[in-house]
């Protein structure tokens, strides 16, 4: 089993179980250190299958790891293959891993209340705007307002400066930015998430607070350009 420094639990009721890592406590050497889970980084491939591999003991199966491509895809882990090329995967199947892999980017991990579906989101600020949340929310077969979303760690406002494009690219959501400098401004991705959450329906959403920028406990892309990726995982238990 992984260590209680290498993740953290989000909060759903059996028969979901949930969590997303932290860079603690892997193989990896800097600047992957330590618990890099991510294969296209520049990490030593051998380190991360033992980062994998560890990982693995803690789930019912392997993960079904995608190619995030910062777009809308959603797909049924049904379809999965290796290279599949999506941001959000979803399964109704008990023992079925969905997950995706961040540095900065907004991981949401859903499940409805019954305990009958479950879903991980890849939300950098394209998908976002691309709307692959509504995506994923309609694919779910289970009426939005049961639905639960938890919102992972990821790079907080403070630390997330953007240009004049991506304050564009969400014209309902003024509210999420703030002016830095000319022309630039602070994102607010969990903000901007939890409007979309809101507009597709779903009846609750918590957000874990963790900004992967600050400390030294998360692995971030905008902090320091070469780095690894943690994971956000979810499944169903057998037998519930």
């Amino acid at each position: 089993m992984i260590s209680e420094q290498q993740f953290i639990p989000a909060p759903f009721g059996q028969p979901v179980r949930a969590f997303s890592t932290t860079r603690l406590g892997g193989a990896s050497a800097a600047p992957f250190d330590s618990f890099n889970l991510g294969s296209a980084c520049g990490d030593d491939a051998a380190r991360v299958a033992e980062n994998r591999r560890t990982l693995r003991r803690a789930l019912p199966d392997e993960p079904g790891w995608l190619k995030q491509v910062h777009g809308d895809r959603v797909i049924h882990l049904d379809d999965w293959h290796e290279g599949v090329a999506a941001d959000a995967a979803w399964t109704d199947r008990p023992g079925q891993v969905a997950a995706v892999l961040t540095a900065d980017c907004l991981p949401i991990l859903v499940a409805d209340r019954a305990g009958t579906c479950v879903a991980a989101i890849h939300a950098g600020w394209r998908g976002l705007a691309a709307g692959v949340i509504g995506q994923c929310i309609r694919a779910l077969p289970a009426p939005p307002e049961n639905l639960v979303a938890w919102l992972g760690p990821r790079i907080c406002q403070a630390h997330y400066e953007v240009g004049e494009d991506v304050r564009g690219a969400f014209a309902g959501a003024a509210d999420a930015f703030e002016p830095s400098r000319e022309g630039h401004w602070l994102a607010d991705l969990p903000a901007i998430a939890e409007m979309q959450l809101d507009a597709a329906g779903v009846g609750e959403f918590h957000d874990s607070c963790a900004c992967t920028a600050e400390g030294s406990r998360f692995f971030s892309y905008r902090r320091d350009q070469e780095t690894g990726r943690m994971a956000a995982v979810i499944w169903l238990e057998h037998g519930a």
